[in-house]
């Protein structure tokens, strides 16, 4: 076998290729103080567009889903357009529930113009206590006496000259008509004198018995005549009525003519004052009685419990609403969505009143907008449901949970129900955006823009400036010092390393705000009067070391030896491969030995993570990939009679994405050329089918995680990671690396193709294939395939050994290639068919 020849030189990045710096110089100011910091929309003005055009679309349906990762600032952008655009919208109305005379249990909603429902509460309040002296104060007059009297005196000569007739019908007949408390007495008079009963039983029988049947027509005529007393009493009660009423009616209207007056131009509201007048001339009676002193009712639900029907329930205020109003629930359940009926105990029993409806989150921001989480709102019960009603209907109605599930049939109010005119705005993550879309036919009518937000933006110089005047109004709005220039520098940087993109900038801001206000303490400490970029490196390095735990013992295990690395020497078949480990909001990378062997076989690449169902369906493909690169890079000619297997050294937990299949395919290769591949370099990258190498995710923490493991062993200058070339403009690694690399004690390499990364690892020359699909003679790939050639060969020996054994040749055998009719090589099936004929 001819002797390997060198691979060409590869070099690695130069250090500025690692980090891309921020020119502070380059940003034009020397503290956030002297820029005005007003970049609310910074890098998403494509989802404020959208945000604008649905604030200024006057159509049903045109709702907001402000859909996009977490941090990235969806609220705050969100807020500040939606409050442009309410500060340019008339105040919508106030609403109020009142009582509805006729029917009780449908309270009667009205709306008015701002600020009149407060004022119709405070008339209606001020016109129940005028009530309440007018009215009793009415009948105290002397004319509603004298009238009174007159009633009495009249029924009292109907009632007299009732009893009168039967007075003087007795008396000619010889009988006196007695009135008593207990009724009505007959007794016998003689000569002007009544008897008594021994001498009434003194009179012959003939008068007696003439006595009796006196008494007895005297008593039929009474009661006949008695008779006409309930119609005299009904006709008083009516007259007395009609008093009452003709008083109370005057005095009434006396009382509400400055309210009626006032509010004539609305006339729902003169409509329900007109009601409150025929009902207080009829229920006068209510104003005439002692106050409610004694109710178990506590004094905040009622101002007199009798009365409580002619106040005025002030659902919705809007007199100090400059604009449309903006309303935030941030506990989106049925009820706050809606609105609730209140109950309170009395006497053992649940009660209600329209006093006691309250408003919901709906209510509020009629007339404006409304902010909403997805996420809370889809997590309570039939929340999102009441939502999608009340859009739907454009109307919102106040209806208990209970009877809406139809678990409960107890009679309770059922207020009217009040327009709804609302732009809605939910802010979510894009997985929830889809899954609404894709299963709630009703969504895409009903949320007709979709503001998706963006999780990076394009790194530029004006995009820096810009990004500068953000964390200047983040650093204004959170109180705390001006930040120098150097200091919005290392955030620039520190926004790139969160985009996972040296060209990019991250939008999420929650994570630098947490960075600002955390070197905003130590600022404190030295009182600087500018928060330094000392202060900002003191703060990542903490946030770092309080979550790394984890990380430091994964590397002490490898120095000692727990965890089986190897970070210096060569071996055959065994691969650093890089992973990234992801703790809440803390990546970090650590490295992991990917071992390959390979053998005569069926042509079969065993995955051991897939076997034992550890490795995800990503990584499963990653693998598929490779063993077809192997079939048709090195196969074409003759059958693949390969067995290897892959491994994960010391992974007990799944394995998941396809950024080791470079490495493994590297392991592979070198235990089927065994050639030994160097320790000193980790590798990552995913490969396709052709052998080019793809970028991954998280390469700068899989780089720092090796570059970590190599310091605690000892940096020997030969170490360092091969990285697909896809991933440089991404590099965005931590200082100590950089100043590594400058110092020539670690490397990073990048590779655009398997036999690169083949070449980077053992030094030897990989060899591209001529014409024929023949590598040049002492290359790597020409070792590959001699090594499957003989394999091939070998099978194909053993195949025909076993045959000559006894078995029968296949009909369909191809004689010249020694392979099936389909083109699948059946040497390897034999020796499991023979093994009972062991040959001669």
């Amino acid at each position: 076998m001819p002797p390997l020849e060198p691979a060409p030189r590869h070099d690695p990045l130069p250090p500025e290729s690692l980090r891309r710096r921020c020119d502070a110089a380059a940003l034009g100011f020397v503290t956030t103080a002297d820029l005005r910091g007003d970049e609310p929309a910074f890098g998403q003005e494509r989802a404020a567009r959208a945000v604008r055009f649905a604030m200024s679309m006057r159509r049903p349906g045109y709702n907001v889903f402000a859909l996009g990762s977490s941090g990235v600032g969806k609220h705050a952008i969100v807020r500040e357009l939606v409050a442009e655009y309410a500060s340019e919208q008339p105040p919508p109305s106030d609403w109020v529930y009142v009582e509805d005379f006729a029917r009780p249990a449908e309270p009667r909603a009205i709306e008015l113009p701002q600020g009149h429902g407060r004022l119709l509460v405070e008339d209606m309040k001020k016109l129940v206590q005028d009530l309440q002296a007018a009215i009793p104060a009415a009948f105290a007059t002397r004319e509603y006496a004298t009238r009174l009297e007159e009633l009495q005196r009249e029924f009292q000569a109907k009632h007299d000259a009732l009893f009168s007739a039967i007075e003087a019908t007795g008396a000619s007949r010889g009988i006196a008509v007695l009135r008593s408390p207990s009724g009505v007495v007959f007794a016998a008079v003689k000569e002007g004198e009544i008897l008594s009963p021994d001498q009434l039983e003194k009179l012959p029988d003939e008068e007696k018995t003439r006595l009796r049947a006196t008494v007895q027509e005297l008593q039929t005529e009474l009661s006949d005549r008695l008779k006409e007393l309930p119609r005299i009493h009904r006709e008083l009660r009516e007259r007395l009525r009609e008093l009452e009423r003709s008083v109370t009616r005057y005095t009434v209207d006396g009382v509400m003519e400055d309210v009626v007056r006032r509010y004539a131009a609305l006339p729902e509201v003169a409509r329900y004052l007109s009601d409150v007048r025929l009902d207080v001339v009829e229920e006068a009676a209510l104003f005439r009685l002692e106050k409610d002193e004694e109710s178990p009712i506590p004094p905040p639900l009622r101002p007199d419990r009798r009365l409580v029907r002619y106040a005025v329930n002030l659902l919705v205020d809007r007199s100090e609403c400059p604009g449309a109003p903006v309303e935030y629930d941030d506990h989106a359940t049925y009820e706050h969505l809606v609105g609730r009926v209140e109950h309170y105990a009395e006497f053992g029993n649940l009660v209600t009143n329209f006093s006691l409806i309250k408003s919901g989150s709906l209510h509020r921001a009629n007339g404006g907008v409304l902010l909403l989480d997805a996420r809370d709102l889809l997590a309570q019960p039939y929340a999102w449901t009441a939502l999608k009603r009340a859009l739907s209907g454009g109307r919102i109605e106040i209806e208990p949970l209970s009877q809406v599930l139809g678990l409960s049939t107890s009679e309770s109010l059922r207020p009217r129900p009040i327009p709804l005119n609302v732009k809605v705005v939910l802010f979510g993550p894009r997985e929830i955006y889809y899954l609404l879309a894709e299963h709630d036919p009703e969504f895409a009518s009903l949320f007709k823009v979709e503001a998706d937000f963006e999780d990076v933006i394009e790194r530029t110089s004006e995009a820096e400036r810009r990004f500068a005047s953000r964390l200047a109004a983040i650093a204004r709005r959170s109180s705390v010092r001006p930040l120098s220039a150097e200091a919005v520098g290392r955030l620039v940087e520190e926004a790139s390393r969160l985009a996972d993109d040296g060209r990019k900038l991250s939008t999420n801001v929650r994570g630098l705000v947490d960075i600002v206000l955390e070197g905003e303490h130590y600022a404190a400490e030295r009182a600087s009067v500018s928060l330094d970029v000392e202060d900002v490196d003191r703060a990542m390095v903490a946030r770092t070391e309080r979550r790394d735990r984890i990380r430091r013992d994964l590397v002490e295990a490898v120095t000692r030896r727990t965890i089986l690395i190897d970070v210096t020497g060569e071996r055959i078949g065994q691969v650093n491969g890089l992973a990234a480990v992801s703790l809440a909001d803390f990546t970090f990378g650590r490295p992991t030995r990917i071992t390959a062997t390979a053998r005569i076989g069926e042509g079969r690449i065993v995955d051991i993570e897939r076997e034992v169902e550890l490795g995800g369906p990503f990584h499963s493909k990653g693998v598929l990939i490779l063993t077809n690169y192997l079939a048709a890079r090195y196969a074409k000619q003759y059958p693949l009679s390969l067995s290897a297997s892959l491994v994960f050294e010391q992974s007990y937990s799944g394995v998941e994405g396809d950024s080791a299949s470079l490495a493994e395919l590297c392991a592979l290769l070198s235990a089927i050329a065994e050639i030994p591949v160097k320790q000193s370099i980790a590798v990552t990258g995913s490969v396709n089918q052709s052998g080019k190498v793809q970028a991954v995710g998280a390469v700068n923490e899989k780089v720092e995680g090796f570059f970590d493991v190599c310091r605690a062993v000892g940096l020997s200058g030969s170490q360092g990671v091969i990285v697909p070339r896809a991933n440089v403009d991404w590099l965005m690694l931590r200082e100590d690396v950089v100043l590594a690399a400058r110092e020539g004690r670690f490397h990073v390499v990048p590779v655009d193709t398997v036999n690169e990364a083949m070449e980077v690892l053992t030094g030897v020359r990989a060899g591209e294939p001529d014409a024929d699909g023949d590598s040049p003679a002492g290359t790597l790939n020409q070792r590959v395939e001699q090594r499957l050639i003989d394999f091939a060969v070998v099978a194909k020996r053993f195949g025909e050994l076993f045959e000559l054994g006894g078995e029968e040749e296949p009909k369909d055998r191809d004689q010249s290639d020694g392979r099936s009719a389909t083109g699948v090589a059946v040497s390897a099936a034999r020796p499991l068919q023979a093994s009972r004929k062991p040959c001669a």
